[in-house]
């Protein structure tokens, strides 16, 4: 042995143990905090499962709650776990978008082709009939498409929907102005149907889901639902709630405890003509993990576990900046004004550190975070997804579902709710920078 190597094998074996002893100190911490938060009194979460990502790998992932919750008493309850998969809501858009992206690649769509040449019919804003509508357009919240007639249909051809003026901004061209809308994914949906004569839910498992390993879908009746989450809200179900914190929970969403899901479509459906059916803006069923691949594959220009899923170009493309916010050229938020939205890419949000009480897209309470990523709020879901390319470290979290309404948790530091920013705030700070 030579002079002096005992003592640095001494000193390497104390170091590792030092190491060990850290890790899981942060990780007892960290469970403390998530448990904490799913327990609050003042507002209960029915499940929270998270993610952290620090030098491109995962360094925390755990699942608190319940995914199924027997409000008959019979003790059917069922855990949460990090497998588990949620109705992500508008998270959705960020994975519909790599779809879009692939099939840019594939040469069968084109960023800035009119859709009409798509989908084999003239679509055009009433109030500005010269002016195409471009698949860069639906990606980026810029195509003048509103949400004020309803953004899904379970029957009929989308063309007759688009056809509606109410369907359409009055004040706006398609272009530069930004308003948030889930109709555009919709549509986008459609195209990706049409161009390739594909349903959507097949289309983006065989593009995104299976490249990337995702285990979840679009449409329920297609994969395996045993660990899929019931969503919540101590609530009435439906779009207006009256809210009920000392009462039962009440599931708004995929509850197949009784029953199987139902195909999105008929046998009879053809491709291209209402892609709005599989919920491309907002019906992905995945879990906390699987966002987390997604976020470790835009971080690595396209790869994952050494294979190729999306080009370095493509990445590059969706992470620039399309849309930042001045005082004409957008709507800071959806149904809101909280300055929710301030810079956008091609189907991502990018978060500009705005704050305030109540107000603005800050992340991380006491330190800066400049990422880029989604929200998700539906049905209960409430869930981010927000990572930092340069550095390779990215958080998510999905809420299955509140015992208050959100809207009493007002935000110390940003629009978002007190509990979700305790919970980002407590992932960066105790996983990402520790």
């Amino acid at each position: 042995m030579r002079p002096g190597s005992a003592v640095a094998a001494v000193l390497l074996v104390a170091g590792c143990a030092h190491e060990a002893v850290m890790n899981e100190a942060f990780d007892q911490v960290l469970d403390r905090e998530m448990e904490a938060i799913v327990s609050d009194a003042s507002c209960p979460l029915a499940s929270l499962s998270v993610v952290a990502i620090r030098d491109g790998r995962v360094v925390y992932e755990r699942a608190f709650g319940r995914r199924f919750i027997d409000v008959g008493g019979t003790g059917r309850d069922k855990p949460a776990t990090t497998e588990t998969l949620f109705r992500i809501a508008s998270i959705s858009k960020l994975v519909t978008t790599l779809g879009v992206m692939k099939l840019v690649e594939d040469g069968k769509l084109s960023l800035v082709a009119d859709i009409g040449t798509y989908l084999g019919y003239p679509v055009r804003n009433p109030n500005f009939p010269d002016v195409p509508v471009t698949v860069r357009m639906l990606l980026t919240h810029t195509s003048s498409l509103r949400d004020d007639a309803g953004y899904f249909w379970f029957e009929g051809n989308l063309r007759d929907r688009l056809a509606a003026p109410a369907m359409w901004a009055r004040d706006h061209a398609p272009g530069a102005y930004f308003s948030y809308a889930n109709l555009p994914w919709g549509v986008a949906g459609t195209v990706m149907e049409k161009v390739t004569g594909e349903r959507f839910d097949r289309l983006m498992k065989r593009l995104v889901l299976d490249p990337l390993g995702l285990r979840g879908g679009y449409n329920p009746a297609e994969f395996d639902v045993a660990n899929l989450a019931t969503l919540y809200r101590k609530a009435t179900a439906g779009d207006e709630q009256v809210w009920n914190p000392a009462g039962a929970w009440v599931a708004q969403t995929d509850d197949y405890s009784s029953r199987s899901p139902v195909s999105r479509a008929n046998a009879g459906y053809e491709p291209g003509t209402n892609g709005t059916l599989f919920g491309p803006q907002g019906g992905l069923r995945a879990s906390a993990a699987d966002l987390g691949r997604v976020m470790r594959m835009l971080m690595n220009g396209g790869e994952l576990d050494g294979q190729r899923v999306l080009a370095k170009e493509s990445v590059d493309a969706m992470l620039s900046r399309q849309w930042q916010r001045n005082s004409a050229n957008g709507e800071g938020d959806y149904g809101s004004h909280k300055g929710r939205f301030n810079a956008w890419g091609l189907g991502n949000q990018q978060f500009l550190e705005v704050s305030g009480p109540d107000f603005g897209d800050k992340l991380v309470e006491d330190a800066p975070f400049p990422a880029a990523g989604h929200l998700g709020d539906a049905y209960g879901l409430l869930g981010t997804v927000a990572f930092d390319r340069a550095s390779r470290t990215g958080l998510a979290f999905l809420v299955g579902g509140t015992a208050c309404d959100p809207e009493t948790q007002r935000g110390k530091y940003s629009a978002a709710a007190r509990f979700e920013e305790r919970i980002v705030t407590a992932l960066h700070r105790r996983a990402i920078t520790p």
